[in-house]
C-alpha cells in the first residue's frame, strides 16, 4: 500500500518512535487529545513496557513530534466464536497545529500494509469522530448503550438480599478480582462476537496495579457464584457520596466493567447493584444494545438510555480468511463485488456457506451484490444489514434478492458487543 502526503508536507518526517522519544510522543498524545501534557513516570514506564517501538509511529517536525500512531495486537471473536488475530490500532492524534496535512494517511497506509504483511485479518480501532476513518476502510461494526437505572423504580423486592437461584454475590479484593475475571473473561470471550482480548496490563489497570494519569478511585469488585460455588460474573463498580439537603442518600454507582457467563449471572449482579444501601442510581457503562438488562426489572422503564452510539470499528484486511472464520445463519451461497480504494480487501468473491463451515474463493462469476469495504466491515460481526444498507444507496444489487440473502447469512441472533475501550 502506497504511503501519500500532502503539500508541504514533504520537511515533515513520518516514522517510528525511539526509546529516547517514547515519553516525548506520550506527551503528543495527551496534547491531541486535549489532556494535561504532564506524563507520569510509572505510566510512562508502564506503556513503553507494554509497547512495540516497531508499531509505535510519529511525525516530527523539526524534532518536535506533531502526530501520534500505535498498534498492537488483539483477538476479536466473530460469529461461531473463533478469534481471529487482528491489529489495533489506538493513540491517533494529530496536534492542532498540524491538522489537514495528510499525516495521518501517511502513518496510517504504512501500519495497514504492515498488518497484512504480519497476517492479521483485520485492524479494529475505537472512532473517536465518525467521519475520519471510512475513508480508509474502516466501517462501524458494533454499538453501544448505557443506562441509568433509578433503583427505587425498578420493582425490585427492597429486601432482596441474594439470587433466587441458590448462587450468592461476594465482594473481593482486586488481586482475587483479577485471577477470577481473568478465568470468567476467558469463559465468556468465545460466546460473543465483537469482544476483544484483555492481556494482563488490562487488569493491571482494572484494580489499581498500575495508575493512568488523573485521580484514581479504587473499584469494588462483586462476583457472582453459582449454587455449586463456581464464579460465573464480575462486576466492577465505584461509588460517589452525596446527599440531598434533607440528608437523603442520593449515590450513584457507575460500572466499569460486567461480564456474566449466563442470564442468572447477568441478572444476579444487576440485582445485587440496584440493591447496595444508599445507590439511588447506576450507571450501567457501555453495554451491547440489545442487552437483556432492562427486562430483568419488573419496570423496565426504570432503565432510560442515555448513551447509545458506534463503537468498534473494522476494516478487513484479508477478506478470504475473515469470511471464512465466521459462522453463519444458514446455507447459501453469494457473489461479492468488494471496492477498496486501497487494495487488500478489493476483489469478487464467492461466498459459500453451510453447517459445515463457509468456503470464500476468489471468482470471476458475476457479482451480485456489489460494497465497500467499510461496508463489509459493518456487516461482517452481524451488527449491520444488507437491505438497510441497499435502502440508504450504500451497497448495490447486481441480481435482485441478494441483499436478503446476504441478511439471512450475516445477521446473528444476538448483536455483537465490544466491551472494552482501548
Amino acid at each position: 500500500m502506497a504511503a501519500m502526503s500532502s503539500p508541504g508536507t514533504s520537511d515533515i518526517e513520518v516514522r517510528t518512535v525511539t526509546d529516547d522519544e517514547f515519553t516525548h510522543w506520550m506527551k503528543a498524545v495527551a496534547v491531541g487529545f486535549l489532556r494535561s501534557p504532564v506524563v507520569g513516570e510509572e505510566y510512562a514506564r508502564d506503556l513503553r513496557a507494554n509497547s512495540d517501538l516497531s508499531r509505535v509511529r510519529g511525525a516530527f517536525d523539526d524534532g518536535r513530534c506533531v502526530a501520534t500512531f500505535r498498534s498492537f495486537a488483539q483477538e476479536l471473536t466473530v460469529p461461531g466464536g473463533a478469534a481471529l488475530p487482528v491489529s489495533a490500532v489506538s493513540g491517533v492524534t494529530v496536534t492542532p497545529t498540524h491538522r489537514r496535512r495528510g499525516l495521518l494517511t501517511r502513518m496510517m497506509a504504512v501500519d495497514l500494509a504492515e498488518a497484512r504483511e504480519r497476517g492479521d485479518v483485520a485492524s479494529t480501532l475505537i472512532a473517536a469522530e465518525y467521519p475520519i476513518y471510512g475513508r480508509y476502510g474502516y466501517g462501524p461494526a458494533t454499538h453501544l448503550a448505557e443506562w441509568e437505572i433509578d433503583t427505587a423504580r425498578t420493582g425490585l423486592d427492597p429486601h432482596w438480599s441474594r439470587p433466587a437461584d441458590g448462587g450468592r454475590v461476594d465482594l473481593v479484593d482486586p488481586a482475587e478480582a483479577a485471577k477470577i475475571g481473568t478465568e470468567v473473561f476467558e469463559r465468556f470471550r468465545p460466546s460473543r462476537a465483537g469482544v476483544i482480548s484483555r492481556d494482563r496490563r488490562w487488569w493491571d489497570l482494572t484494580t489499581g496495579v498500575v495508575r493512568r494519569e488523573g485521580p484514581w478511585t479504587e473499584p469494588f469488585f462483586a462476583v457472582y457464584r453459582t449454587a455449586d460455588g463456581e464464579p460465573a460474573g464480575i462486576a466492577a463498580y465505584t461509588a460517589d457520596e452525596r446527599w440531598s439537603d434533607a440528608k437523603l442518600p442520593e449515590n450513584t454507582a457507575t460500572v466499569k466493567s460486567l461480564i456474566g457467563l449466563t442470564p442468572a449471572a447477568d441478572r444476579a449482579l444487576w440485582h445485587f447493584l440496584c440493591s447496595i444501601d444508599w445507590i439511588r442510581t447506576v450507571r450501567t457503562g457501555y453495554r451491547a444494545p440489545d442487552d437483556l438488562l432492562p427486562l430483568f426489572f419488573a419496570n423496565p422503564r426504570a432503565a432510560r438510555i442515555v448513551t447509545h452510539g458506534d463503537f468498534l470499528w473494522l476494516r478487513l484486511l484479508d477478506v478470504v480468511r475473515a469470511l471464512e472464520a465466521r459462522a453463519y445463519a444458514g446455507e447459501g451461497a453469494l457473489v461479492l463485488e468488494v471496492e477498496d480504494a486501497a487494495g487488500p480487501a478489493a476483489g469478487r468473491f464467492l461466498l459459500e456457506a453451510d453447517e459445515t463451515g463457509a468456503r470464500c474463493t476468489p471468482t470471476t462469476r458475476s457479482a451480485e451484490l456489489t460494497l465497500d469495504a467499510r461496508e463489509l466491515a459493518s456487516l461482517y460481526l452481524g451488527d449491520e444489514s444488507a437491505s438497510r444498507l441497499l435502502a440508504l444507496g450504500r451497497v448495490a444489487e447486481e441480481r435482485p434478492g441478494a441483499a436478503a440473502r446476504a441478511d439471512a447469512l450475516f445477521r446473528t441472533a444476538r448483536r455483537p458487543w465490544c466491551p472494552d475501550m482501548f
